[in-house]
């Protein structure tokens, strides 16, 4: 649909660009709490579903806009796993629409594990409704491999999520950087302390405060 008429009427799919927005903003966000930058990092996707790859072009997007680099380049940041391994293109023929852009030149990898062992993303995101897909050893690799990894497991509802706030910050000493899709009980820190968990991606909040700036933006514009 969005393909269709997004060049002839004002629309907005929630799902896709509400959920890539959100989530963009939480990594832009993280980003300036751990002095990185967006073009120093690497995106692995669970989940290669119109929602997942809405994510990765906006983060390529922003890296042209930003960063000046080219959208074939940016879109080499991001990479994604769906339920038959990586997204690549040796599998070219198989895929879906939506997933070509991302269908990059790369050795097929079997599964999240060996992907992220071997991509060793800085940032992981989970848009797959697979429950407890981020085990703990894929959680301890990415504290391995970054000082601050960003964790996002966005599916919901909880039931759906593929680890809990608890699981990152215990398999990375705290170190990580959470969004979630989904409510998660309070921290408890060292000593005894609660830490609420916020919801990265709450879907009424997240479609008013979108469609409250898109609408701020119009009027403005028709002021200018």
């Amino acid at each position: 649909v969005l393909a269709r008429w997004r060049n002839k009427v004002c629309c907005f799919n929630d799902d896709m660009q509400g959920t890539a927005a959100v989530a963009l903003a939480a990594v832009l966000a993280g980003l300036r709490s751990t002095g990185g930058s967006l073009d120093q990092q690497t995106f692995l996707f669970l989940g290669a579903g119109e929602a997942g790859t809405a994510i990765g072009e906006l983060v390529a997007r922003q890296l042209v806009h930003a960063h000046g680099l080219c959208l074939q380049e940016a879109r080499q940041r991001c990479f994604f796993v769906d339920s038959k391994g990586l997204v690549c293109a040796a599998r070219r023929h198989e895929l879906q629409q939506h997933k070509l852009s991302f269908a990059h030149c790369r050795p097929y990898l079997l599964d999240l594990a060996t992907a992220v062992a071997e991509l060793r993303p800085s940032v992981l995101i989970g848009a797959a409704a697979q429950p407890g897909a981020f085990t703990q050893d894929i959680l301890r690799l990415m504290g391995q491999l970054n000082k601050h990894p960003f964790i996002f497991p966005l599916s919901n509802p909880t039931s759906m999520a593929e680890c809990t706030a608890e699981q990152v910050f215990a398999a990375t000493e705290g170190r990580a950087i959470f969004a979630s899709g989904s409510p998660n009980d309070p921290l408890v820190l060292p000593g005894g302390k609660q830490v609420r968990v916020e919801q990265c991606q709450h879907k009424q909040r997240r479609s008013f405060t979108i469609l409250q700036n898109i609408c701020h933006c119009v009027v403005v514009r028709c002021h200018v």
